[in-house]
């Protein structure tokens, strides 16, 4: 589904990636793991589309999106990609419902569907009571089902999370890795997931290692 050739990318004099080649079949869920350093947030931002390789492209069922212009580029990113981050970016402003609307907001979604499809996804992560909550009135686990909630809201081809459970104490970041499979096998969700976390990475269908900016392992 998703085909990444000779990626690199320096920063200054500072080579992050060096002509990495990667493959994401669809309903898979993938890990990249590697000491600080390795290039793994990096390549899961080009893979994502948040930013673009100094050489080679990225493919999503054979479209070449690195040729996209910016404004066809983002929205196939908010039709197709979902993320989500160790740090939630969840609008404090904003309840947990309005949070999980956003992307299709967008979109150009009108408000009544929108919201029934965010609080669908909501019940379904087991936070039907909280759909009024701000951020702030969230624990952290909480927090990052919102996340999970909206990155789900347009139904993407593909998630990507960079350490989403780096966060989260042991019980809800087990709860997050459980919920990453059950999404996985009833909807067949893809998920790409940058993490340190080794229990999270060891559930994966497949691991992928990386050091000093190459994939040594896959």
């Amino acid at each position: 589904m998703i085909v990444g050739r000779k990626l690199s990318k320096s920063y200054g004099s500072l080579e992050v990636l060096k002509s990495v080649d990667i493959t994401i079949k669809k309903g898979e869920i993938v890990s990249i793991t590697g000491p600080s350093g390795a290039g793994k947030s990096t390549l899961l931002q080009l893979l994502g589309t948040l930013d673009a390789p100094k050489n080679g492209f990225v493919k999503y069922n054979d479209e070449e999106v690195s040729s996209l212009s910016p404004k066809k580029l983002a929205q196939f990113r908010n039709e197709n990609i979902g993320f989500i981050f160790q740090f939630h970016h969840l609008l404090p402003e904003f309840t947990a419902i309005e949070n999980v609307s956003m992307p299709a907001f967008i979109k150009g979604v009108n408000k009544k569907d929108a919201s029934m499809r965010a609080q669908e996804l909501l019940e379904m992560l087991g936070l039907g009571d909280r759909l009024d909550h701000k951020p702030n009135e969230l624990s952290g686990g909480e927090q990052q089902r919102v996340a999970v909630a909206r990155a789900l809201m347009n139904k993407p081809a593909v998630i990507f999370a960079d350490e989403p459970s780096g966060n989260l104490d042991t019980e809800n970041a087990r709860d997050l890795h459980n919920l990453f499979l059950k999404l996985r096998d009833d909807f067949g969700q893809t998920f790409v997931i940058v993490t340190h976390n080794n229990d999270l990475a060891n559930l994966a269908d497949r691991v992928i290692k990386m050091r000093d900016g190459e994939v040594i392992s896959q």
